[in-house]
């Protein structure tokens, strides 16, 4: 195969915005979709079935292939319907895109147990429950692709996205993981960062900002995450207003202290510890 074509990809969240630039750019390249989306408004309250069902309605109106699922990807039992109806369907899975999520902005000294949960569930959680039962599959036919929604928030942070933040930091450790443990399967996990108007950003950022930033730029880095030709695993793509780069940690050359040292110590050479001149890209220690 090449690109995507024959792929079977699930796509989460994949009733409008991001999601459903996903869902058709990969339709028209061949693939068979699962759109998943419960219907339900930002914050993750209610559902309805006419946002999948749309979406499906006009991939297959342009010859694609598509079916619809309405499954909340916040519990184990919705992931696992999710990966089902792609089973269901067309007998295999080989890519899923963690698209679905949520917003309860607030400042960190407002954020309520409930709004922190209620993200984290379908953001990380989220994650979790459909990879998680695509994974088996994905081992069995030694050919999967992982790629996940995360966010300038969890990588740099954002006023008061301290739960949405957190979210997406761990959707970005969970693939670092996936990456070593997929290697000798062939399955691939990478994370992109999207930056783009939709509904979850339309009081994030100026208009002036939102108007450059088409939805419609991402999907074709998701495509190559997703294809046949993509090597790449474990990197992390910002993508957005037809700017693409890579980011990654690095570290400093740092300091080797030879016995304990004191905190004074540790103050007077905190200079050097955090000099970035001539930093290298970052590695697990006892990896």
């Amino acid at each position: 195969m090449s690109g995507v074509e024959g792929r079977v990809v699930v796509v989460t969240g994949a009733g409008g915005g991001l999601g459903r630039e996903y869902a058709l750019l990969l339709a028209g390249s061949g693939a068979k979709v699962v759109v998943n989306d419960l219907g339900g408004a930002r914050d993750g309250s209610g559902s309805a079935t006419t946002a999948a069902d749309a979406v499906v309605d006009e991939i297959r109106a342009a010859g694609g292939e598509a079916v619809p699922s309405y499954d909340s990807v916040a519990d184990e039992a919705g992931g696992a319907a999710v990966v089902q109806a792609a089973l269901d369907a067309y007998g295999r899975v080989d890519g899923v895109v963690a698209n679905a999520g949520i917003l309860r902005d607030g400042a960190f000294h407002k954020m309520t147990a409930e709004a922190w949960d209620a993200v984290l569930k379908v953001h990380l959680y989220g994650t979790y429950h459909v990879v998680r039962a695509a994974w088996p599959h994905f081992r069995e036919q030694r050919h999967g692709r992982v790629v996940v929604a995360g966010s300038t928030s969890g990588i740099y942070g954002n006023f008061g996205q301290s739960n949405y933040g957190a979210a997406k930091g761990g959707m970005i450790g969970l693939i670092h993981t996936l990456a070593i443990e997929g290697t000798k399967y062939g399955i691939l996990a990478n994370a992109i960062a999207p930056m783009a108007a939709t509904r979850m950003t339309a009081d994030v950022a100026p208009p002036e900002v939102l108007e450059k930033l088409s939805p419609a730029q991402v999907a074709p880095v998701v495509g190559h995450l997703l294809s046949d030709e993509c090597t790449d695993s474990g990197s992390v793509v910002v993508v957005g207003g037809g700017q693409v780069h890579q980011v990654k940690q690095f570290m400093t050359k740092g300091v080797t202290f030879a016995e304990v040292p004191t905190l004074q110590q540790v103050t007077d050479r905190w200079s050097e510890i955090t000099d970035l001149s001539g930093a290298v890209p970052g590695v697990n220690p006892v990896g």
